[in-house]
């Protein structure tokens, strides 16, 4: 794993290189069932909970001393999610800063198999309305091109809230020149199809807890 980049705490994170072999499968513990399916390990579960408690300091710092309302983005980031919002309270617990989290969850349906579609819906979430006035939060599993992600904060920003941020634990490097940044960030990977730690295939590897490479078996497998 090389360095970081970006200018601010917040707007950085690790960056994994395009060479990076990723740790080999047999070094860890993983379901049985995905024997066969996996090509490597590309960020262990104990890296990401590590960086997740780092995220959760530069959060705190930024916006501590105010009302949040968290919207985590389903299905693939609710553990992220779960995990920075354990970490936030803490911190808040043992700080004389004190965040106000509310959570909700939203749904973007945009992919069939590996492949992006241009069409998004969001689905669930209360009353959007609501966000109105309020200071936002969003925390998603990974971010591409970010077209998902302007489609969501276009969608919010009509609400007129107080202040929206961007929280993702994934951001993959895209050949797009005006790729969309998330305000925090936990990895900046290749442009890798990778599943676990709730990201999935075809709802499949949810409950793997290292984010890893699929291979090609693997795809085939679990293709609809």
């Amino acid at each position: 794993m090389a360095g970081q980049g970006g200018s601010s705490a917040g707007g950085r994170g690790v960056v994994i290189s395009d060479n990076w072999p990723g740790y080999s499968l047999d070094l860890f513990t993983y379901p049985q069932h995905y024997y066969g399916d996996l090509e490597y390990v590309l960020i262990p579960h104990g890296i990401i909970v590590d960086r997740t408690e780092r995220l959760a300091k530069d959060i705190m710092q930024d916006l501590g001393d105010n009302d949040i309302v968290v919207l985590c983005v389903l299905k693939g980031g609710y553990k992220f999610c779960a995990d920075l919002v354990e970490h936030i309270k803490n911190l808040s617990r043992n700080s004389e800063r004190f965040i106000s989290m509310k959570v909700d969850f939203v749904r973007l349906k945009s992919y069939h198999n590996d492949q992006s579609m241009q069409d998004m819906q969001i689905m669930g979430g209360d009353d959007l309305s609501k966000l109105a006035g309020k200071n936002v939060l969003i925390v998603e599993d990974i971010v591409g091109t970010g077209r998902t992600m302007k489609v969501l904060l276009n969608n919010i920003e009509k609400y007129k809230p107080k202040m929206i941020k961007v929280a993702s634990l994934l951001v993959k490097r895209t050949s797009r020149p005006d790729g969309y940044r998330p305000d925090y960030y936990g990895f900046e990977i290749p442009d890798l199809f990778v599943v676990g730690y709730a990201l999935d295939y075809n709802e499949h590897f949810r409950d793997l807890n290292h984010i890893c490479v699929i291979n090609d078996h693997g795809k085939t497998k679990y293709r609809v």
